[in-house]
């Protein structure tokens, strides 16, 4: 059965995705479906890495900068908005492009994965909430580990954000997460090709130190008190890479030198995360940052 092509430009943060797949867009009239979890965010522009006007060069970015920061956004929602999207450019004859490095939201179109939306229970989440507070992060993680040994094969000791959703998951369906995700797997309706790109570490991390400079420089520390002034809450916003460590300086908790080495850190932490995941997938081509030919040659 004929299946639509889509493109899929994947691979850790500060690699070049963002240029490899503009270059690829106009090769091939494509329009691009950004997978990133934090660049839906209005107003977090310089933290998300966000593509401009000037970057884009012209080329139609879906997924980007239409969910309120004091908002939740689910797996569910970005599948359903991602296929809607394609959808629509497959409609006028052009070929989308997914374009970004969460995971979890390049799995779910990929191994067609319906996730259910699952309600949070503001009462439970105030529990782990004091419970981290309290016991220490270390000790929900094992408790996580216990429930879905292998969901927490994907998530780090210090991702509080994914480490609750397990626990919530669990308390909520009385199903691990991993057992979700295999019965709720349906046929994929479309024919993925998958390219990740991959670069020497050490090349990576002196990528990734120069961006954190550059976020700095640009204005992230004001993009954050901004958003502060702005909203009273985040539910999950400002657990984003970037922005609790500028929060934590803003609260005194650290200098801006201790926050930006932090910062640095825990980008090059997450980026070898991104990395195990994006193995993980067995359909993934690897490429370098020049391989723009080589894709053509693949998809072509």
């Amino acid at each position: 059965m004929y299946k639509p092509k889509v493109i899929v430009i994947c691979g850790p943060t500060a690699s070049g995705k963002t240029a490899l797949s503009i270059k690829l867009a106009k090769q091939i009239n494509g329009e691009i479906i950004s997978s990133d979890s934090m660049q839906i965010y209005k107003y977090m522009d310089i933290g998300t890495a966000k593509p401009d006007k000037e970057e884009m060069q012209g080329i139609k970015h879906h997924l980007i900068d239409f969910v309120e920061p004091n908002q939740r956004y689910s797996v569910a929602e970005f599948k359903k908005d991602a296929e809607n999207a394609i959808e629509k450019i497959l409609a006028k004859g052009k070929t989308p492009i997914i374009v970004g490095g969460t995971g979890l939201y390049v799995d779910s179109l990929i191994y067609g994965i319906e996730y259910q939306d699952i309600k949070i229970d503001e009462k439970y989440r105030e529990q782990l909430e004091e419970r981290v507070e309290k016991e220490g992060l270390q000790k929900l993680y094992e408790e996580a580990q216990e429930i879905d040994p292998e969901a927490m094969k994907k998530i780090s000791q210090n991702d509080k954000k994914r480490i609750l959703r397990v626990l919530e998951i669990y308390k909520s369906t009385g199903k691990t997460k991993t057992q979700q995700e295999i019965e709720s797997r349906k046929e994929v309706k479309y024919d993925y090709k998958v390219f990740a790109i991959n670069l020497e570490r050490e090349i990576l991390y002196e990528r990734i130190n120069k961006r954190v400079d550059i976020m700095i420089e640009k204005g992230l520390i004001q993009e954050v008190e901004r958003l502060l002034e702005k909203y009273d809450e985040f539910p999950t916003a400002m657990q984003g890479l970037g922005y609790k460590e500028v929060v934590e300086y803003l609260q005194g908790k650290t200098t801006k030198e201790e926050m930006i080495e932090k910062l640095k850190m825990e980008t090059r932490r997450y980026a070898k995360r991104q990395i195990t995941w994006f193995k993980k997938n067995k359909q993934t081509i690897w490429i370098g940052t020049q391989d723009l030919q080589k894709i053509l040659d693949l998809i072509i």
